[in-house]
């Protein structure tokens, strides 16, 4: 059983009273979901920039700036500051995207309006498939694969308007929670080109983060929605299990751990584009039958008696480099403004069990998915050891041992589900230690204890990601050294829309998100 109580070492959190932030929700979808609100002022490139996606989506709508304009200063963004922070790959000829553009520009003059996307230049992650342009992985051995369709949300995007530039980088295969690889390099951290910018979507929260796209996909299997956006002051959202469908993929029903969501300068973005990647796929059986426009609606919400339970390092249990917890800490004392209440929670949960049920999924699926690559001889001599590690051990695992895991993520599923009959959402850190050198791959110990595998030093996202419930990444702040932290707020499985209204009240109090990077040109 959970048991609650005041955090004795840090006198912050449980603090009742203060004052609702904002009011209760309204079921009205906005103007600015609809295009049909005021124009928005634009007058320099640099203004065009600033604005967040959905601004943006208004000015286009309203007539305030063309999509070539657009188009022009995203891609003069990316000509400028992309070599230092290597966040877009396989970008485009600037040519044909400008007739495209101009093509987007055309349809509006004629009244044709593809959605609150027309004319966004739009960066998919280097993993999802994109038709007719190079998706590698990440890997020397798919450098030059073409796909020949999309992947199912990027079929949306496209839907919606978005004009596909290029990709955004990430590690070899998605693994890591550091963003290099062979075929184009390592992606850096916005705040700090020193350092690293997270990952899978390293590639994605950097391109956001430096004004390169206006919002991002990326895909979490291990934190790659939460660590790169808590690492570069953005928010990253892993949706409920099943609301975004992910695929097309020749295996529908076990792939259950890894999946598609959006990241963007703010809440609202974020869920605005959630809106136009989630809802039902018959391609993907087990994706929800949602209704996707909820997502583009008003995100405000009464906040009085807020209930948020903090994790924190269970207890000691996780090695967290000191300053993380207190910088999470701080930040926490923002739900106080809003009128609610948090609680430090031991769940007296074995932890470790967690783990290896972890390790032992993420063997089953990864070795499911790239083994056939990894029967060539060939092949295994381009991959990265991390990736033979991984396959190598879901080979080794017996059909039980699956069935034990499977029973075992159960357990924790039920352990977590209870506390939301209490709490509106579980906190923990993002991460357990703050960016760390570009050049290091990953870290091998955390405040004196060893990391016995590639990814131990990400064990805080794996409670989320096993649980199949939403978790949304907020910015944090910052430490001493200006490096960014993020928390995750932990909701009943879809209950994402709950979420993102918690999540954009947060925002709201916090302002984190207004503090932009200072970037620097090679």
């Amino acid at each position: 059983m959970a048991s609650s109580s005041t955090l004795s070492r840090r006198s912050l959190l449980k603090v009742g009273g203060g004052l609702g932030l904002l009011a209760a929700a309204s079921q009205i979808t906005p103007a600015w979901a609809t295009g049909k609100g005021t124009k928005v002022s634009v007058n320099s490139p640099e203004q065009l920039l600033s604005l967040s996606a959905v601004d943006l989506s208004q000015a286009i709508r309203g007539g305030s700036v063309s999509c070539s304009e657009v188009m022009t200063a995203y891609l003069d963004q990316i000509e400028t500051y992309n070599p230092t922070y290597n966040a877009i790959v396989s970008l485009r000829d600037r040519e044909q995207l400008m007739d495209e553009a101009s093509r987007a520009d055309t349809e509006l003059q004629r009244g044709q309006y593809r959605g609150w996307m027309h004319g966004f230049p739009h960066a998919v992650k280097d993993l999802a498939a994109t038709k007719g342009l190079k998706t590698s992985l990440g890997s020397p051995i798919l450098k030059d694969w073409v796909p020949g369709h999309d992947a199912i949300f990027v079929e949306r995007l496209r839907e919606a308007g978005a004009i596909i530039i290029g990709k955004t980088n990430t590690p070899e295969f998605g693994l890591g929670s550091q963003t290099y690889n062979s075929v184009f390099g390592v992606t850096r951290n916005a705040y700090n080109p020193d350092l690293c910018a997270g990952g899978s979507s390293g590639g994605a929260a950097v391109a956001i983060a430096t004004g390169m796209v206006p919002v991002a996909d990326g895909s979490d299997m291990m934190g790659s929605l939460r660590n790169p956006a808590a690492y570069n002051n953005i928010i990253g959202f892993r949706p409920s299990q099943g609301l975004v469908p992910f695929g097309p993929t020749k295996e529908v029903f076990y792939q259950q751990l890894g999946y598609e969501g959006p990241m963007g300068r703010t809440v609202q973005d974020t869920a605005m584009l959630l809106s136009t990647m989630a809802g039902y796929d018959s391609r993907v059986p087990l994706s929800q039958k949602s209704n996707p426009t909820s997502f583009a609606g008003n995100l405000d919400t009464n906040t009085q008696g807020l209930k948020v339970a903090w994790l924190g390092d269970f207890n000691g249990y996780l090695a967290t480099e000191p300053g993380v917890l207190d910088v999470c800490e701080q930040a926490l004392k923002h739900f106080n403004t809003i009128g609610g209440t948090v609680e430090a929670v031991d769940m007296k949960y074995p932890m470790e069990e967690v783990w290896q049920t972890w390790l032992t999924l993420r063997h089953f699926l990864i070795a499911g998915i790239a083994s056939g690559l990894y029967s060539k001889e060939s092949n295994r001599a381009l991959m990265k050891p991390e990736a033979i590690w991984e396959i190598e051990g879901g080979l080794e695992l017996s059909a039980m041992d699956v069935y034990k895991a499977s029973k075992a993520r159960t357990s924790w599923y039920h352990a977590l589900d209870k506390l939301f009959d209490t709490y509106d959402v579980v906190a923990l850190p993002s991460a357990q230690l703050f960016p760390f050198s570009a050049d290091t791959h990953w870290p091998k110990e955390i405040n004196g204890r060893t990391m016995d595998t590639y990814h131990r030093w990400m064990e805080v996202v794996t409670p989320g990601t096993l649980s199949g419930c939403p978790v949304a990444n907020v910015p944090a702040g910052f430490d001493s050294q200006g490096r960014p932290m993020g928390i995750q707020l932990i909701g009943r499985n879809k209950e994402d829309l709950k979420v993102l209204k918690i999540a954009h009240a947060y925002e709201q109090a916090a302002k984190l998100t207004q503090t932009n990077p200072t970037l620097v040109k090679s």
